[in-house]
């Protein structure tokens, strides 16, 4: 909406108070960052509300919030429409050793092609990528750009409605998680770097799917890694 309906949420805004309510914190995507230089051009006042966000609630895991990188967004998968531009960006936070927070697509009012070409507004039931979803098209992508980033025995931390009370934390391997139901949405992974300290490991090794294989994981491929 806010791609397309900049106009229509800034019309009379310069005669009267206009809201834009969203999920998470305003700044944290770059359409809303859009939308106040808009208001600007238009000589329109604004005032940013500071929201919980994801950004900083994922510190629930247990890792340390100054050892992420930067933050990557997964989409669906198409057949005909796999971007991987994600896969770049990990690379290079593993590189230095950093986590990578990964953000899970969402699709809500989308239309068909055939809808769309027929102006038909008929949406599409919405759909929210699972931590499953996501760790398989990871998986999938490394087969097809055979970087070494990460593995099927890379450790992630799957997690569901952060802060709500039925929260969920699970901590694997990408491919414990590709089988890992961790309910309703919302859902976000992080793959953990090569920085990972020792503090964060007994962490999220509470959280551990198996912790026999999380521990032979660590001693492996983490420890002393630091």
């Amino acid at each position: 909406m806010v791609e397309s309906s900049s106009d229509e949420i800034l019309a009379g805004a310069d005669t009267t108070d206009v809201v834009f309510l969203v999920v998470g914190d305003p700044f944290g995507a770059t359409t809303h960052t859009d939308l106040v230089l808009r208001a600007r051009e238009l000589n329109v006042p604004t005032r940013n509300i500071p929201n919980a966000s994801i950004m900083s609630a994922i510190g629930s895991t247990g890792l340390q919030l100054y050892n992420f990188g930067q933050t990557v967004s997964m989409v669906f998968f198409t057949d005909t429409w796999k971007p991987s531009s994600f896969y770049d960006r990990i690379m290079e936070n593993r590189t230095i050793g950093l986590h990578t927070l990964v953000l899970l697509d969402i699709k809500v009012k989308e239309q068909s092609l055939e809808n769309l070409a027929r102006g038909r507004k008929i949406f599409e039931p919405p759909r929210y990528m699972t931590v499953s979803e996501c760790a398989r098209q990871m998986l999938e992508t490394e087969e097809e750009r055979h970087g070494q980033v990460y593995t099927p025995k890379s450790l992630a931390v799957g997690v569901a409605r952060l802060g709500a009370i039925n929260q969920r934390i699970v901590a694997g391997t990408l491919e414990q998680l590709c089988e890992a139901d961790l309910g309703p949405p919302l859902h976000s992974l992080v793959l953990l770097g090569k920085r990972t300290h020792d503090l964060e490991r007994d962490f999220i090794k509470a959280f551990a799917i198996d912790k026999a294989v999380f521990d032979a994981v660590w001693t492996a491929d983490y420890e002393g890694k630091q």
